[in-house]
């Protein structure tokens, strides 16, 4: 038990250490502009929670879902690695055309990104982030599982936003747009 947690926690620093490397890139380097107070709450309560998933890996099952817990932790510790592998090849493959959630702007070198992932789903990011986070608490035993459920419909707003924000402003996005699905390939 006490390998899963370090492996869980592991994935969650992986994950952090990707984007923190990969927005530090020299060409994303661009001046910034005062960040507003509403910016650095949500920066807050982004580090707030990821602190607080990363101490869940290290917590006893609390209310456990299971008492035989085996192959719900098996399960939630696959989901978890696939949540993660498409999570951080979204981001890869999305690379200089990133920008963080809570500052989304259209960069003036943004250019639409329709290949790997990209090709299949326009969100692979947050769709990798929600099934890594299923699989965390699967494999964690925890009822929390169902608060990522939770999370879905604040997902698909964010995205719906973004999509318009893009469709406005990058040229190209509405045709890529009409050609692939948001969130799963060929049904949403």
């Amino acid at each position: 038990m006490l390998f899963l947690r370090i492996y869980l926690l592991a994935g969650l620093v992986a994950h952090k250490a990707v984007w923190e490397i990969l927005k530090r890139r020299p060409q994303s380097l661009q001046p910034r502009a005062p960040r507003s107070l509403f910016v650095q709450l949500v920066k807050v309560v982004k580090v707030a929670i990821l602190l607080g998933i990363a101490l869940q890996t290290f917590l006893p099952d609390i209310l456990p879902l299971s008492s035989e817990p085996f192959m719900l932790r098996l399960a939630g510790a696959l989901i978890y690695t696939a949540g993660l592998l498409i999570a951080i090849r979204g981001r890869t493959e999305l690379g200089i055309n990133w920008s963080d959630i809570e500052t989304a702007k259209v960069l003036s070198d943004q250019s639409v990104v329709s290949s790997g992932l990209y090709r299949l789903i326009r969100h692979p990011i947050y769709v990798g982030d929600l099934i890594m986070l299923f699989g965390l608490e699967l494999a964690l035993n925890s009822w929390l599982v169902f608060g990522v459920l939770l999370l879905m419909p604040v997902v698909l707003r964010q995205a719906i936003r973004e999509e318009e924000k893009l469709i406005r402003s990058l040229p190209g996005y509405e045709a890529y747009c009409a050609s692939t699905k948001r969130f799963i390939p060929f049904i949403v």
